[in-house]
């Protein structure tokens, strides 16, 4: 699906999708071709089935995102660790930001 066509699908919601196709626009990838993987309820629930899927499927490209946003373009970040309790993402703005732990 396209992203567009995911939106009109899926309004204003947290899902969980794969980018079958994309491309890179420097350090983003613009998604092509979007399967959803789950719908949740919010944030945190995406998030949770994000890693949960990630750890099941390290080969896809998941992401956890909101139906809100216009275009379908993730930032590329190297996970170096997360500090849980900085993160509230139930009641976070629609694009949720990581934090992450100086290396």
């Amino acid at each position: 699906m396209k992203w567009s066509e995911v939106r009109a699908a899926y309004p204003d919601e947290w899902l969980v999708v794969e980018a079958i196709q994309f491309h890179e626009e420097g350090e983003v990838f613009v998604g092509d071709d979007i399967t959803v993987f789950e719908k949740c309820a919010d944030g945190a629930v995406a998030f949770d089935a994000y890693r949960r899927l990630h750890r099941q499927f390290p080969e896809h490209e998941f992401a956890f995102v909101h139906t809100s946003r216009e275009s379908l373009r993730i930032e590329e970040r190297r996970w170096i660790g997360i500090r849980a309790a900085s993160i509230d993402l139930a009641n976070a703005s629609l694009q949720p930001t990581i934090v992450l732990r100086p290396s």
